[in-house]
Formats: structure tokens, sequence, C-alpha cells
């Protein structure tokens, strides 16, 4: 087997700019406020700073990519609705209707839709695998491209593809071990005897597949859409440029990524948690604490780019805040 555009990303990844960093954390330490009282927010701009590379870290040109795709694995009723359902979301995001478009705006960041597989679904993943290596390969360039195309100071990747939670929890159920009903969640509403289905269909998937490495659970078992996250996630870490995690589907993409490397996620921080029940699990194994907790279950990258201006905050607390000493106070 050839080695995945994924796998030589992984290797000699760039480094955090530890000289702006610790600038960043000099300079909150001694702003005109009692030590500590912003220390979340004041580690959040630390941690921007090491990753654009300046003493004075802003959030003015954040970017929300969305990468749509369908499944074969809604061949098993995985889902309450239709998988023509993504097709009618593209168009809405594409006209500007969709949720993400209207929060994206409120907040003051670009939108890019990439089709990574909508009208060519994967393999259904209980009896096949999701995607051949050329087309592992193909979705990540869709990932990589999305990234390379836009100026951009922070990143968010969303997705939107009818029965992708299935998937989701299949590479996360790969990757971090457990009963399949530990990551199955009800996705777009499932309850009941579809939400059992749902998780007999990813426990027979990761059985099929067995022992295998992150990337491969990725390219076995996940959907064209998450490969493109995985990919534009470590594309922006050779721009050097952080990126802000969004929910459960999201984060499946890049545990294969921590899996491979821990230290590959270094400039990704979480947006939130989902309502998704896999979620927190996921967070809690890739060592990331969400800055909002609001029970959202959307996708598209919705919930990360509600937390943008928790990102501005921090960094206008730090860089437009006196120090004592500036305000003659030192």
């Amino acid at each position: 087997m050839s080695v995945s555009i994924l796998t030589r990303m992984l290797e000699n990844l760039p480094q955090p700019d530890i000289v702006s960093a610790t600038s960043v954390a000099t300079r909150a330490a001694e702003t005109l406020r009692p030590p500590g009282a912003f220390a979340r927010l004041d580690e959040i701009a630390a941690w921007l700073a090491s990753w654009q590379s300046t003493m004075a870290p802003r959030v003015e040109r954040p970017h929300v990519a969305v990468f749509g795709a369908d499944h074969g694995v809604m061949d098993d009723g995985v889902s309450a609705f239709p998988a023509d359902v993504t097709g009618a979301m593209v168009a809405a995001m594409n006209q500007g209707a969709a949720t993400v478009n209207a929060v994206a705006r409120q907040v003051g960041a670009t939108f890019s839709f990439h089709n990574a597989g909508v009208g060519e679904p994967t393999a259904n993943i209980r009896i096949a695998d999701a995607m051949t290596d050329d087309e592992f390969d193909e979705a990540a360039r869709i990932g990589i491209a999305a990234v390379e195309s836009v100026d951009a100071d922070l990143f968010i990747f969303g997705e939107v593809g009818i029965g992708n939670s299935t998937p989701a929890a299949a590479v996360t159920a790969a990757v971090l071990g457990g009963p399949a009903a530990d990551w199955v969640g009800p996705g777009t509403g499932v309850v009941g005897e579809a939400l059992a289905n749902k998780q007999r269909v990813v426990a027979e998937a990761v059985d099929r597949v067995g022992v295998v490495n992150p990337i491969e659970a990725l390219r076995c078992l996940g959907g064209k859409e998450i490969v493109s996250m995985a990919a534009a996630t470590l594309s922006a870490r050779h721009r050097g440029i952080p990126v802000l995690l969004d929910g459960f589907i999201a984060t499946s993409a890049v545990v294969p990524l921590h899996a491979s490397d821990p230290a590959a996620l270094d400039h990704v921080r979480a947006g939130h948690t989902s309502a998704e029940p896999g979620h927190v699990r996921q967070l809690a194994a890739i060592g990331m604490d969400p800055l909002l907790d609001l029970d959202l279950r959307l996708g598209e990258g919705s919930g990360a780019v509600a937390a943008i201006p928790i990102l501005q905050v921090a960094c206008a607390a730090v860089v437009d805040v006196a120090t004592f000493e500036e305000f003659g106070l030192g």
C-alpha cells in the first residue's frame, strides 16, 4: 500500500513560536487586573501568538471551510433523514441561507464550501472499506486546497453529510477503543431501535476492519469530508495558522492525527462540546477543554464559529489593555 498524503503531512510538523507566546504571557501577567483574573483567556492569547508568530495576536480574518460528502452506510438506515437532504443543505450554504452562513457573517468570518463527495458516496463501511487509497488521497487534496486558497488568521473546519455521525463514530471507536455504544449517538435524531441499529452497524464495521493504524482506520471507516477536515487541519499547521475545532464529527477527523502524533494538534483548540454524547469523551482523549458548552449539535462548523468572539476578546484583553508600568503604577 502506498504512503498516504496524510501520513506524509504528519512528518516534520512546524513548531510554535515560543518567543512570541512567552512575550504575550508576560504582558498578560502585567496588565491592569488582578493576577490570574483572565487566566484562561490569557492562555488562549499566548497560544494564538505562538502560531501567528506575533506579539500582538488578533483574530481579524477567521475563515470557516465546510466540506460535504455522501455515505454508502445510509443503505443501513442509520439516519432520521434521507441522503438527498445533504444536497439541499449544500444549496442553502451556497446561497448564504444556512445557519453557518448567518453565524459566520455575525462574527466577521468568511465562508467557503468544498465538495468532497456529494453525489459520490463512500462504500458502505459495514461491508467494505469506505475509500480506496486514491479516493482517500483525493479527499485529502480537497482539504489542502481549501486551506491554501484562503488568507486567514484562524481556521474552522465544518462538515455536512447526512449519515456522517456513523463513520465518525466508527473511526473514533477504531482509534480510541471501547464498545460502539460509547461513541454512537442520536446524530440527526435516531432513538430506540433505530439507535440500536446504528450501534450494530458501527460495531460490525469496526470488527470488519480489525486492528489497523489510525490513518488506515480513517480510510476504511471514515467519510470523504472527514478526511478533508483532517488534511485541512494538517495543512493549516504547515502554514502556521491556528484551528478552532467544531463538534463530534470534526473531532473524529483529528482523533487519528492525535493518535499518530499527540503534538500534531498543538495548533488546535476545541471551540465547543456538542450534545452528541461521545464528543466529551473524544475531547478528553485528545486533552482539550472546550470554550463553550451549549449542547449544540448542528455541525457545519457552527459551534466553533460561535466561539470566535472569545478568541477576539482574549487577544484584546492582552494587546489593548495597559500594563501597570505603562499606566504609571509599576
